[in-house]
């Protein structure tokens, strides 16, 4: 216990610089975090964007083909080909999105384990 009211009053205001400092810095690692989101957000934005364009020009490359063929067998092989083509983007589709997930769950833990929710000062 505090002898004097002087002492009592810098433990105080002790106390309360501790808090203000520990609320500070969870407040700077929660912004610091959203900022991370933020960009790993716009990164994956932007690459679906990209992948549904190249998948818009996926059918409609198959369109102008389809509308090219003369024969059956030649529709046949411009369907597989598309359907193989997509196939392929599907499984890319995956993996980036379990590569984003990981991503973002990632950032999420490190900010948990580095001031964000823990209960240090």
């Amino acid at each position: 216990m505090a002898n004097t009211p002087n002492e009592a009053m810098a433990a105080a205001e002790q106390a309360q610089s501790s808090i203000f400092r520990l609320g500070k810095e969870r407040t700077e690692a929660m912004l610091g975090m959203q900022k991370e989101l933020l960009e790993t957000y716009d990164q994956a934005s932007r690459a679906w964007l990209a992948r549904v364009k190249s998948e818009a020009d996926l059918w409609s490359d198959l369109a102008t083909k389809l509308a090219g063929t003369r024969s059956f067998p030649d529709a046949m092989q411009s369907y597989q080909q598309c359907v193989s083509q997509r196939m392929k983007m599907a499984a890319e589709d995956a993996q980036r999105l379990s590569d984003e997930c990981g991503s973002i769950m990632q950032k999420i833990s490190r900010s948990m384990t580095n001031g964000w929710f823990s209960s240090s000062t």
